[in-house]
Formats: C-alpha cells, structure tokens, sequence
C-alpha cells in the first residue's frame, strides 16, 4: 500500500478536495498505475452535481486516463513497469453472450469482475473510499484491471492518450460500431464539445459525405469545420430542423446525440429522414424520460438506438483509434484546449463552460 495524492469527492455541489489517500498493492490481475493525464469528461460533472448520483461518498471520481506502469499483479502477463498505457474502462469478462457477440461494452460480468478483496482506495485513517467505475482517476495512482488498459505506441502523447479512454472510443465507436455509418451518407451531430468532436471525426473518417454540427456556442461550431463539419447551425437560432431540411432536404441518414437531454434526443430523431437512425451518446440525467412519436417507427421506419463507450470492443478500438492519430487521420492535440496542473482542477471544471473548450487535460505529476 502506498500513499498519494488524489481528488475526492466528499459531498454534491462542492469543489473536489485534494488530499492524501493510500492506494492498496495491486490483485493478482491487477496493474497500479502512475496516473500522468486524465480529461475532464461532462460525465464527471453529473456525478459532482448530482444530477446522477454516485453510490457512495466519499468517491474518487475521473476516468479518461493515460499514465505509466509502475506494478503489477502476479497474473499480468501482457503488461510490465514502464508502459505507457491508456483506460479502456470497460473491462470484459470474455466469456459470457455479449462479449462473446464483439460487444465487450456490454459485458454481463462486468460488476463481478470489478469487484476486489477490499477497498482500493481508503483514508489515511483506514476507511473506504469508493472509485467511481472502479477507476477513479483523480488520483497520481490508480489501480485497474489489466484488461482494462491498452498499451500506448511511444509516439502517442500521454496528454493526449488520455482521449482515447474516453470521448474517442465513446464517439467514433458510435459512427462505426454503434450506427454503422455508411460511406456517403448524411450525419448531424448535436453537441460539440468532447464527444460531439469525436463523433464528427468520426463521420469524417466513415466517408460521409455531409455532417452537420448543431450546438448554442459559435466557438464550438468554428472548431467542428477543423473536425470534418461540413455544415453548422446554431440550435439557439430558429428551428434546427427546419434548417437542416433547407440545407439537406428530407433529413439526415444519422443523428447523433451528444448532450444527454430528452429534449435534444427528440431532436435527434426528429432530424432524420424515413429510414434513419437517431443514436443517443450523452449521458441523460437520472430518470430522464424520452417522448417520441410512434409514427416515425410505424410508417417513417426511424431508429432509435443507444450507444455505450463506443459500442464494441473497446481495448481493440483503442488501439486502432491510436494508429490513425499516427497517421495524422485522428486528430487529438487540437482538441485538449487546455492542460491545467493538478492543484487546479476545480478551475478546469468551471471552464468547461466555457465555448472555446473541447477538452481540458489535467496534468496529475505538476
């Protein structure tokens, strides 16, 4: 068990506290990591403000994380100190139907795998401290699965590693494994920031030969045309769908939802054509509820689908994702804004408020 510093949550609607928190030795699967970047994901802020509510405090929250190797457990076979490696935050049984069908994100097990002897986390008095997703990455180390890590090539940047985790898997595994976008199809995309990017990229890199960005932020929509937006409107301004039905007619072959409100997922199908598909990616606060009308699966044939973590087979993605950056077809470094020290981790959540913010990287070793 060693002692470092971390950033707790001890209470909703309050800033993060940073102070020390021991972290056990590793399990037999088990890789301790050092924790060097992890992003700011919107998904951490609906566990700080509640609005879904995390199952125990206190609880280190954080996810999209990139670091290297210091130890690990007696059964790792694939990884060793001093690789530099990525989360790949849904580890995976192997075993049961879904993993079994290419679609890890959905494993059965996936609570019994995570579960561990005891607590990863505690006090430096002893007592428990929960990890969100068994991750809990605001902390200079972190203990995970060793299927739940990808070994990063020497030329992909830790700060911008760290995407892969998180907003890149989760958006372009959307277009390609949750929607199955087709070459020379239409895409709208509602929501810009992190995962709204990934998913225009992502359209981008499927061959679709239009993709509409639809956010309130003009910021946020000059970044979308550096992504692969082809057309942008402003949802703040006039009827969306109107618009978009005067640029493309009849509607979009895909839609995709990036914000995580019922009233944007109604948007999302109301945006494509007969035959479409709506997919939701943003996380919805607890116990949303989503309306919609029947008509548009009866006579239009619409889909609405979901799309979790990427969809797929998240380690394989990760690493598939990492050789198009290489190759400069995935861009990475023009979406981290910002990285922002440790100590100032509260100050990057407030700014990401902010339009100018794709995504704020905080570097956990300054």
């Amino acid at each position: 068990m060693i002692e470092t510093q971390a950033a707790v949550l001890t209470a909703i609607n309050e800033p993060l506290e940073l102070t020390t928190i021991r972290v056990d030795d590793p399990e037999p699967y088990e890789v301790r990591v050092a924790v060097t970047n992890v992003g700011l994901c919107h998904s951490d802020l609906h566990y700080m403000t509640g609005t879904v509510p995390p199952d125990h405090l206190p609880v280190v929250v954080g996810h999209e994380v990139a670091g290297v190797v210091e130890a690990v457990g007696s059964a790792v076979t694939q990884l060793r100190p001093g690789d530099r490696v990525t989360g790949a935050l849904t580890p995976s049984c192997g075993l049961c139907a879904n993993c079994s069908a290419g679609r890890s994100t959905q494993c059965q097990r996936v609570q019994e795998i995570r579960q561990r002897p005891r607590s990863a986390y505690q006090t430096t008095d002893g007592d428990p401290i929960d990890r969100l997703g068994a991750v809990g990455a605001f902390s200079r180390h972190a203990l995970l699965r060793e299927n739940a890590l990808v070994k990063l090539p020497e030329d992909v940047p830790l700060h911008v590693g760290c995407l892969l985790s998180c907003c890149i898997v989760t958006g372009v595994g959307a277009v390609f494994r949750g929607a199955e976008v087709r070459p020379g199809s239409t895409v709208a995309v509602i929501g810009c920031g992190g995962v709204g990017s990934a998913i225009i990229q992502g359209a981008r890199l499927a061959g679709a030969s239009a993709i509409v960005a639809i956010d309130l932020d003009e910021d946020r929509l000059k970044a979308a045309r550096t992504y692969g937006a082809t057309h942008v409107i402003n949802g703040g301004e006039g009827d969306t769908v109107e618009e978009l039905h005067r640029l493309l007619g009849d509607g979009v072959d895909y839609a995709f939802e990036a914000v995580g409100s019922a009233r944007t997922a109604q948007t999302a199908l109301a945006l494509v054509r007969p035959t479409g598909t709506a997919c939701l990616v943003g996380i919805a606060p607890a116990g949303s509820e989503i309306s919609v009308p029947a008509h548009d699966f009866f006579f239009l044939e619409k889909r609405l689908i979901g799309s979790y973590m990427g969809s797929g087979q998240a380690r394989e993605d990760i690493a598939q994702f990492a050789r198009l950056y290489q190759q400069g077809r995935l861009l990475l470094d023009e979406m981290v804004t910002r990285v922002v020290p440790f100590a100032e981790i509260n100050e990057g959540f407030e700014a990401m408020k902010s339009g100018d913010v794709t995504r704020i990287v905080v570097d956990l070793q300054s």
